[in-house]
């Protein structure tokens, strides 16, 4: 979709829209080594950062958070500059707060503690059980991760089954193996 279709769609599905004024959230598109991804900003932070459908996003964007929601390069130009560098490998950290009002509280919970998993490193969907104290939820933790609004920056790719197969990703199997190779071969050299 090109940005004059983006706003075309923005222009039609949102009663808010205004055209020239900054937008409340803004969103629009990444494409890079992993495909497309729909991203959406609001005052908070990244709010998504997803493999899903434009319109899907947008949608539950409008539904969760209803504000006016449009293109805004100012606000996304620097997360698709932290995309870029974290793709290339010299980013190993993002700066760009995150906002994870998207996901439910369980969620939530579940993602801070996969923010804290290392780049370049991966856990267990077990090991985040136990550091959340909830050890035998490992269903509902995969459905936390697999549900992650907020993929890339909050790095569920980095979760892995107790068997060290890769497990579910929101972008498939080979997205996922693509950015955990693209942290080791930064740390490696």
């Amino acid at each position: 979709m090109s940005s004059n279709d983006l706003d075309a769609l923005l222009r039609v599905t949102s009663s808010t829209y205004r055209g020239e004024t900054p937008p409340d959230i803004a969103f629009g598109t990444y494409d890079g080594a992993v495909g497309r991804l729909v991203l959406a900003v609001t005052a908070k932070g990244i709010v998504a950062c997803s493999y899903e459908a434009e319109n899907d996003v947008f949608e539950r964007v409008t539904r969760h958070l209803g504000q006016f929601i449009g293109p805004d390069s100012r606000r996304l130009d620097p997360v698709r500059r932290e995309l870029d560098a974290y793709f290339s490998g010299r980013l190993r950290a993002f700066a760009t707060p995150v906002d994870l009002t998207l996901a439910t509280p369980f969620a939530r919970t579940v993602l801070q503690k996969t923010m804290a998993v290392p780049y370049g490193t991966t856990t267990t969907i077990e090991r985040i059980g136990e550091s959340i104290g909830r050890p035998r939820a490992l269903r509902a933790i995969g459905n936390a991760l697999a549900s992650n609004p907020v993929c890339v920056i909050v790095p569920c790719h980095r979760v892995l089954r107790e068997d060290g197969e890769l497990g579910d990703y929101p972008g498939g199997a080979a997205a996922k193996q693509h950015l955990l190779n693209v942290e080791r071969r930064a740390i490696a050299g």
